[in-house]
C-alpha cells in the first residue's frame, strides 16, 4: 500500500470519528434545525404545461432551456426555442405517447419503460466525423431529440425525421432492458461495418447486405433499433425490404431479394421479441403511427 492511500485511510477514519462523537455530544433533547430546502413549484406557464402532461402524467421530466450538459465535451448545440417547444412536445404526444399506450400492454409497457428525461435541442449534434446525431438513448434514462427549431407539421420530412429517431431510440430501451432476439447475431453476422464506415454504403448495398439502412449496419443494436422504427413508421416497408420482386431480371434484383429475405427474419424476430417480453404487437402500433401519417 502506498504512503498516499495510508494517508486516505487515515483521514477517512479521522473524519468518521469525529462524526462519531458530534453525535454523542447532542443530548437526548437537542436537535439539528437544519432548513430543508424545497425545489420551489414554477409559476411559468410552459413548465406548469409540461409538468401537467409529462412529469405528473408519465414521470418524464423535460430539459429544453440549458442543454450543453447533456452532449459531449467539445459537441455545441442551440437550445430548443421557447415558442416551439409546447408544439414540439404535442407532436412527440401524438406521434410516441398515443399510438404506444392505445394498444393491449402498451400502456403498461410504455409507462414502465419509457425514460425518466426528454431533452430537446434546438439543432443537431454535430459529430467529428462530417455525420450527424439525430437522437441518443441513455442507457433507458433518457432520449435527446434534435432540431426541434425546425418544427414544421406540415413538412413531411421533419415528421419522419422525427419520429425515426423517436422509435429509434425506445427501441434501443427495448433491447437494454430484454436484450436482442435469440437469433439476431446469427442472421448477417458478417454484414456490419462497423460505426466509422456505415456512411460509405448507399441504401441499395445495405439491402444487399440484408440491412434496412446503411446506419444499421454499425451494429448489432443499430441494426435491431433501425429495424423497429422502419417497421412503424415506413409505409413502403414491406414492398421495399419484406416482399421478393418477382419480375427479376438482373443479378442485382436478385441480390437485392436475397437482403429482403434476411430482412424477413429480423422482421419475425422483432415481432416474437415484443410480443414475448412485453405483450405488446408492434404490427397494432404500426397502423395506428400509419393512420397519423396520412
Amino acid at each position: 500500500m502506498n504512503k498516499s492511500v495510508k494517508m486516505k485511510m487515515k483521514f477517512t477514519a479521522f473524519i468518521l470519528t469525529a462524526l462519531t462523537l458530534l453525535a454523542l455530544s447532542c443530548s437526548q433533547d437537542e436537535t439539528l434545525n437544519v432548513p430543508i430546502k424545497d425545489d420551489p413549484i414554477s409559476t411559468d406557464t410552459l413548465d406548469q404545461w409540461i409538468q401537467t402532461n409529462f412529469t405528473k402524467e408519465y414521470g418524464i421530466i423535460v430539459r429544453y432551456k440549458i442543454v450543453d450538459n447533456y452532449v459531449e465535451t467539445g459537441k455545441r448545440v442551440t437550445p430548443a426555442d421557447r415558442a416551439i417547444v409546447e408544439p414540439a412536445l404535442r407532436f412527440v404526444l401524438s406521434y410516441w405517447m398515443e399510438p404506444f399506450i392505445s394498444v393491449p400492454n402498451g400502456n403498461k409497457f410504455f409507462r414502465r419503460y419509457v425514460p425518466a428525461e426528454i431533452v430537446l435541442i434546438g439543432s443537431p449534434i454535430f459529430n467529428g466525423d462530417g455525420t450527424i446525431t439525430l437522437g441518443t438513448a441513455d442507457a433507458g434514462a433518457r432520449i435527446t431529440l434534435t432540431q426541434v427549431n425546425d418544427y414544421d407539421p406540415s413538412n413531411k420530412d421533419w415528421i419522419i425525421t422525427q419520429i425515426h429517431t423517436i422509435y429509434h431510440e425506445f427501441a434501443h430501451i427495448m433491447h437494454q432492458n430484454f436484450k436482442l432476439p435469440a437469433t439476431w447475431k446469427t442472421i448477417t453476422p458478417h454484414g456490419y461495418t462497423g460505426a466509422g464506415a456505415w456512411y460509405t454504403l448507399s441504401d441499395e448495398e445495405a439491402l444487399e447486405l440484408g440491412f434496412v439502412t446503411p446506419y444499421a449496419t454499425s451494429s448489432y443494436n443499430e441494426d435491431f433499433a433501425e429495424t423497429v422504427a422502419e417497421i412503424l413508421f415506413n409505409a413502403d416497408f414491406y414492398d421495399q425490404f419484406v416482399n421478393e420482386d418477382t419480375s427479376c431480371s438482373t443479378e442485382l434484383c436478385a441480390k437485392q431479394n436475397a437482403g429482403r429475405a434476411l430482412i424477413k427474419q429480423k422482421y419475425d424476430a422483432i415481432l416474437a421479441h415484443y410480443k414475448q417480453y412485453t405483450g405488446v404487437d408492434l404490427l397494432q402500433i404500426r397502423d395506428i403511427v400509419q393512420q397519423k401519417l396520412q
